[in-house]
């Protein structure tokens, strides 16, 4: 995977509708990847509220996401600013609005589709069945698009 890995952008943004569930969820996959050779964070396009199916999820494999606090988009650029090489948008909503922000900023848009846990109907088992699969989903897309951990002195 040296194609993958030679791309590995220096700041990653991971963006969908609420930051409630895939955007946190992608960003702490990334980030216990990662850890720190590559700056991590998400946002939404609204404000959500932290999905308790998916901080259950993260746990199951030994991630808290418990503390996120969801950002829009505004809130971000406000916090910390929009310096992002890549913006991962991973539902239609956010990719519309990242595609909003190349026109300000220098950054390449990749839009990865991805199921919504959350309509998702059922009994307490088969509701965590689709956010588990969703998480299995952007661990592989993760490890597709970035390659390997980075090792040494990166």
């Amino acid at each position: 995977m040296a194609a993958a890995h030679s791309s590995r952008p220096k700041a990653v943004l991971f963006a969908c509708g609420l930051n409630a569930v895939r955007s946190p969820m992608a960003a702490a996959l990334f980030r216990t990847l990662y850890g720190e050779a590559v700056y991590v964070s998400s946002v939404g396009v609204q404000k959500g509220e932290l999905d308790p199916f998916a901080v259950a999820v993260m746990e199951e494999i030994g991630i808290d996401i418990s503390r996120h606090t969801p950002l829009t988009f505004e809130e971000l650029d406000e916090l910390e600013g929009l310096n992002f090489d890549l913006i991962v948008t991973l539902s239609p909503p956010a990719h519309h609005k990242a595609l909003e922000l190349t026109r300000m900023h220098a950054m390449q848009v990749e839009y990865w589709p991805t199921i919504d846990p959350t309509a998702t109907e059922g009994n307490r088992e088969q509701r965590l069945d689709a956010y588990r699969e969703l998480r299995e989903q952007l661990m592989s897309q993760i490890r597709a698009r970035f390659g390997g951990a980075p090792g040494g002195n990166e």
